[in-house]
């Protein structure tokens, strides 16, 4: 992932020198429960860390492995060849029955629990943010749209408490994603354990919070991958819905929200008077690569036999480059919404655009409850509707001019019938009851 959209603390557990001391402790932890079973020499697993130490905590010859590989084209070989040559003779005992897999497969769960666990994180104050956004705006009465058309009132704060209660669902699909992908395996050649016993495998996962693969053939399946990268695609998903609703709020014609505006920011090279959406319009472009790494997550289960490694190029991209882009879509998101500038008399005043057309649902129902069959007070209510919308009347004044409506409702009751307050009675009890949710 370029610069331009990486965070550092998700920029350190994909660089190669974090990947190399996850490899090294895989290998000298492998290596600590060989001795204890008597399969090295006592003393062994001391040496090596005590060889490896100049090496630690992210100091690795990384230049030397790299000239290695060159020559050898096989980057687990050119690691343990550059890792011996610092750590000298003890090293001839690392990765003793191992195979290649077994060491960049743990590695990887390592690096995906590190980074599910940050995106989690920063998910988390994302949530802080909307519902105190939320909370803030829980009687902003707003024109709720459907098909993008006036449909009925709601609050801002409601519609933000949809989103976060989306955004919470995605949260318990993560933790549930990360359990299932912090899976390890230290079984050797197509996973038999023909040169290596489980307890191996029980003493490396545990020393690096994972669950050992029940079972591996050569390679922790990569469903447990497709799934997590599928909720990273999920959650930047959501985030696009959040990004496109205030793209749509913030058009000139609606304007009833806005992104903020900072000091001295330039919104267009040609024309000075622009503030353009530009945070929103970034989520929705990084949305779609979040997107595309689910999909080849998913290309990657389908693997030949015990293995190959054609999922082994698309995970050195795609590993770094989901958990990188979603992280920053968090993070832009959480300024976005914290920042976010709210117009609730700009909502107001969208709302009497359609001359109080939006009542016609109430009026409908009183109707009915005042004898009329739905049908005809439906038909009733619509003719008027329907002028409203050609004259640009208000719906009101039409229907008390409608002897077939005003036989049935009095002036004072249709009055009655227009209180938008009504329709947004129960904002607190909907908040109340998102918030409740458990992550």
């Amino acid at each position: 992932m370029i610069e331009r959209y990486t965070k550092p603390e998700m920029a350190a557990i994909w660089s190669e020198q974090r990947k190399a001391a996850i490899m090294l402790e895989v290998e000298l932890s492998a290596c600590e429960a060989m001795e204890e079973l008597g399969t090295v020499p006592d003393g062994t697993a001391a040496a090596c860390r005590t060889g490896a130490a100049s090496m630690l905590p992210e100091n690795f010859p990384l230049e030397r492995i790299n000239e290695l590989d060159a020559t050898l084209k096989h980057d687990v070989i050119a690691f343990l060849t550059g890792v011996s040559e610092v750590i000298g003779e003890p090293a001839r005992h690392l990765h003793k029955g191992m195979t290649s897999s077994d060491v960049l497969d743990t590695t990887l769960a390592v690096q995906l629990k590190q980074s599910g666990e940050l995106i989690l994180q920063t998910l988390d104050s994302v949530l802080d943010v909307i519902e105190r956004r939320s909370r803030e705006h829980a009687h902003t009465v707003c024109m709720g749209r459907s098909h993008g058309i006036h449909a009925e009132p709601t609050t801002f704060g409601i519609k933000l408490a949809i989103l976060w209660d989306e955004l919470r669902r995605s949260h318990v699909r993560l933790v549930r994603a990360i359990d299932e992908v912090a899976v390890g395996q230290i079984s050797g050649a197509v996973g038999t354990f023909a040169h290596l016993t489980p307890d191996v495998e029980a003493h490396v996962c545990s020393n690096l919070g994972l669950t050992p693969a029940p079972a591996s053939n050569q390679v922790v399946q990569r469903d447990r991958h497709a799934h997590y990268f599928h909720c990273l695609a999920l959650l930047a998903t959501t985030v696009e819905k959040i990004a496109v609703e205030i793209r749509h709020l913030q058009r000139t014609e609606v304007l009833e929200a806005q992104e903020a505006f900072s000091k001295g920011q330039k919104g267009s090279s040609a024309m000075p008077h622009k503030k353009n959406p530009i945070l929103s319009e970034n989520l929705t472009g990084q949305a779609r690569m979040a997107r595309g790494y689910a999909n080849m997550a998913m290309d990657n289960v389908v693997l030949w036999h015990e293995r190959d490694i054609s999922h082994s190029s698309v995970e050195r991209v795609a590993g770094p480059d989901a958990n990188i882009c979603v992280h920053f879509m968090l993070t832009r998101l959480r300024g976005l919404m914290d920042g976010l500038i709210v117009y609730p008399e700009t909502m107001r005043k969208n709302m009497e655009k359609t001359g109080g057309l939006f009542y016609a649902q109430r009026v409908m129902l009183g109707l009915v409850e005042s004898g009329l069959s739905r049908e005809d007070a439906y038909g009733l209510v619509q003719r008027n509707a329907l002028r409203c919308w050609e004259e640009g009347s208000q719906l009101l004044d039409l229907l008390k001019d409608d002897p077939d409506v005003s036989s049935r409702l009095s002036d004072q009751a249709l009055d009655g019938l227009a209180d938008p307050g009504w329709y947004v009675r129960r904002a607190d009890v909907i908040l109340d009851r998102v918030f409740a949710a458990a992550r």
